[in-house]
């Protein structure tokens, strides 16, 4: 199941510490089991502006161990950081597109890099403070959401290989968030009520065009609305998303409604801002196309056929599941033909798969198209 029970009994464990209350709780789950526990910090970004908490994560982590009587190693990985997931995502921007380091980060750091790391420490076991789980179907380990479907975190690990995951034990898959609260409280953790951190890590509670500033420079271009009028400039392409609404310097016109504007596209020949109002049906899609997939195991079956396969998809965390057929178009291209249309589907971000419960793995958005469907079908 979890691997949390009688097989890690007496086994070196090593917990990936954030110093948040989740892995917290999963370092005491594990000691509890029997488990041989040791802790590991990492420091992926440095930061000299103060918006990133690294500080006192690594403050809160010590704690912990000191609670649980835990050793602790502390890895600054901020070189690997910037190597394998930062550069990513700044190319990604330049290109036009959004991406999410996160899932980047999970692939190749927390289940890469740090996993070589656990393996010269002497350990074969990882774990984590992740909301999933592991089931093994024919010998072979598969990927489940876990318990409570709010936090369930699938969504970012659907890229990790299949060797990682073998390795890998999620301690709070059947847990609910509240519960996890609860033990912590119990167990005299300094870190049961700590706010969940939430957005780019890298990037703190500092306005997101400010940081893209230290690596931008402003290139300005005409904001035009769908109708093909120029209605204002903006400064560069990269500082804007699909979908957004605040912070694009419209405002309220005389020449239209009072309706809110929204990013519906960028054209990159034209450096040109595409902008709509309201509920605009070119906020819409249901026919995606992506490419560089990962897969939880092996390609799902049939997936190339002419049909492809039925299945769920999420074009983004804590969306709920979106049924469509998922083909695979030539080696490594596939499209997913929604039931429903889509808002907002955004280049570089990821649609990951499901069978139920089970994540089949993902792969990266490149574009998004509406075909064959009445704007009122709207999921």
């Amino acid at each position: 199941m979890n691997m949390v029970g009688t097989r890690i009994k007496g086994k070196k464990v090593i917990i990936g510490l954030s110093g948040g209350v989740d892995s917290a709780v999963a370092a005491l789950l594990l000691k509890k089991q029997g488990a041989i526990v040791e802790a590991i910090h990492m420091t992926n970004w440095e930061d000299d502006k103060g918006y990133c908490n690294a500080a006192e994560d690594l403050q809160d982590a010590r704690k912990i161990c000191k609670t649980l009587n835990l050793p602790l190693h502390h890895v600054n990985f901020t070189r690997q950081y910037n190597d394998l997931v930062f550069k990513n995502f700044l190319q990604e921007y330049k290109n036009g597109r959004t991406p999410n380091p996160d899932v980047l980060c999970n692939r190749e750091i927390k289940f890469g890099v740090l996993r070589k790391y656990v393996h010269r420490l002497g350990a074969k076991i990882i774990a984590t403070g992740h909301y999933a789980k592991k089931y093994m179907t024919n010998k072979k380990f598969e990927l489940y959401k876990a318990a409570d479907k709010n936090k369930d975190q699938t969504y970012f690990l659907y890229s990790i290989s299949s060797e990682s995951l073998a390795e890998t034990i999620f301690p709070l898959g059947d847990l609910l968030k509240k519960e996890v609260r609860e033990i912590a409280y119990e167990n005299n953790l300094t870190v049961h009520n700590k706010k969940d951190s939430t957005g780019i890590c890298f990037i703190g509670e500092r306005p997101f065009q400010e940081f893209l500033s230290d690596y931008f420079n402003p290139n300005p271009g005409p904001i035009i609305t769908v109708t093909d009028k120029k209605i204002g400039a903006h400064n560069g392409l990269m500082f804007y998303t699909l979908g957004q609404r605040q912070g694009i310097g419209i405002g309220g016109r005389s020449d239209s409604n009072e309706k809110p504007w929204y990013v519906v596209k960028k054209d990159l020949q034209k450096n040109a801002l595409i902008v709509a109002q309201g509920d605009h049906e070119t906020m819409y899609s249901n026919y995606i196309e992506l490419g560089n997939p990962f897969w939880i195991g092996d390609p799902p079956k049939g997936i190339n056929s002419m049909n492809g396969i039925k299945c769920c998809a999420k074009i983004r965390y804590r969306q709920k599941d979106q049924k469509c057929n998922l083909i695979e178009i030539e080696k490594d291209r596939f499209i997913a033909q929604f039931e429903h249309l889509q808002r907002s589907v955004t280049p570089g971000q990821s649609a990951v798969f499901y069978k139920g419960e089970r994540c089949l793995g993902g792969a990266i958005i490149d574009s998004a198209n509406r075909k064959n469907i009445n704007i009122s079908d709207v999921a």
